[in-house]
């Protein structure tokens, strides 16, 4: 009996070494880049429209943005809620354009790094001024496909002039 069990246990293991592993996904970093790339100018446009709900539609509900002078923004309420009187400014515009954009192998993620040009009204003079610098931009693909912004972090080069 105990040959038995120590035969069956060898087929087993035989049968263990015989299977193959699942075949890798496809990479599909290319397509990635480029759906990133085409909603980043989508969303050039969604800021130039001023419209929030555009706008905060690029974030993930957990998304955080970081910018100067602003406590840490957490989730999507709060950048929509802190943008509104941004985008009331009539002199708030903002351009920004990257300058790489990294997939992950495994496609689930992606990072931007670019610049940027924002014009707004100074909030002591009352003037209009601008500010360039450069942005990083973490992106998570979504359930549905989509990349959407789950960090968001920007900085000057320096200070901003009328």
């Amino acid at each position: 009996m105990n040959r038995w069990v120590g035969f069956g246990g060898i087929a087993l293991l035989a049968l263990a070494g015989c299977t193959q592993a699942p075949p890798p996904p496809p990479d599909t970093r290319a397509a990635d880049e480029k759906a990133i790339k085409e909603d980043e100018a989508a969303w050039n446009k969604d800021w130039e429209s001023k419209d929030v709900d555009k706008v905060v539609s690029h974030y993930a509900d957990d998304a955080a943005l970081e910018i100067p002078n602003t406590p840490l923004l957490q989730k999507k309420d709060d950048i929509k809620n802190a943008l509104k009187p941004v985008l009331a400014d009539p002199n708030w515009s903002i351009s920004f354009s990257n300058d790489k954009v990294e997939v992950a192998k495994s496609g689930d993620l992606a990072y931007v790094q670019g610049h940027y040009t924002l014009t707004a009204t100074d909030d002591k003079s009352k003037k209009k001024v601008t500010e360039k610098g450069k942005y990083v931009t973490i992106y998570k693909k979504q359930a549905d496909g989509s990349w959407k912004a789950v960090q968001d972090i920007n900085n000057a080069d320096a200070t901003a002039t009328p």
